[in-house]
């Protein structure tokens, strides 16, 4: 089962990481093997998904502006360690159902129907595979929107947060959480075992200050495009490698693409 696999209502009831296997075609075996002798070139490439593969800030926010809300305070709260990831996305939902009591799982399909990829996005993820990389997608954002974004760059895996439904497709009042926003690290761990590579063979990809909790010792993070002045502060402490573009093709140098 593949991102590509689901449509709108098809989700899958546990992340696509528990859901991986590896059982490549006979010239993706032979990219493997010839890249687990190659320790220059990485095995793996997760990408964060809201401003790196999707042109769009938050995947959260383009919700909000859906129903005309706001969660700048929310935000803040979380950022300050007031709220864990579940009390965050249930007081979002509040939000909404202020403006709207009854939405439906349709309604949040139309609310992306205006978003698009980064540039760069599938040639970068194309040739990724071509290669023999294995191309990852780790956010904390929506998983209605993130599956979408995993079928259009043809992804091999996912994983994100989202929503509980009712039977008939209504929105409930808690958020499904997979992702901690500032944990990670929990579901790169969780790749880097299932893949069975050590995370020298690893490259992570991200634009927020949050992203780095991606970047596990002995890996190597890129910070793409970073928008916000937590962001670029975060990177700079870190001192990782910064591509300052909406341009995907302008990591490859970091990729060996």
């Amino acid at each position: 089962m593949r991102p590509q696999d689901f449509g709108p209502g098809a989700l899958p009831s546990v992340p696509l990481f528990f859901l991986l296997t590896l059982n490549k075609t006979p010239l993706a075996k032979a990219l493997w093997v010839e890249l687990s002798d190659n320790m220059d070139k990485p095995l793996c490439v997760a990408f964060d998904c809201d401003g790196v593969l999707a042109d769009s800030i938050s995947s959260w926010r383009t919700i909000h502006n859906h129903f005309g809300t706001d969660s700048k305070d929310l935000l803040q709260r979380f950022m300050q360690g007031e709220l864990t990831d579940s009390e965050f996305m249930a007081a979002d939902i509040a939000l909404w159902k202020e403006v709207s009591p009854k939405i439906h799982r349709d309604d949040l399909f139309r609310a992306y129907s205006g978003c698009k990829l980064m540039k760069g996005a599938k040639e970068v993820v194309r040739d990724l595979k071509e290669a023999g990389v294995h191309v990852a997608i780790v956010s904390a954002g929506v998983d209605l929107y993130v599956q979408s974004i995993a079928a259009m760059v043809k992804a091999d895996d996912w994983i994100a947060n989202g929503f509980n439904f009712d039977e008939e497709g209504w929105l409930m009042d808690e958020g499904v959480v997979r992702v901690p926003s500032m944990e990670k690290y929990t579901s790169i761990n969780k790749l880097l075992n299932i893949l069975d590579i050590p995370p020298e063979r690893l490259v992570c990809v991200g634009d927020s200050s949050m992203d780095l909790s991606m970047h596990v010792e002995g890996s190597t993070f890129i910070g793409f495009n970073p928008q916000r002045d937590a962001a670029k502060e975060a990177f700079a402490k870190a001192g990782i490698p910064v591509v300052n573009s909406k341009d995907l093709n302008d990591i490859r140098p970091y990729l060996g693409i």
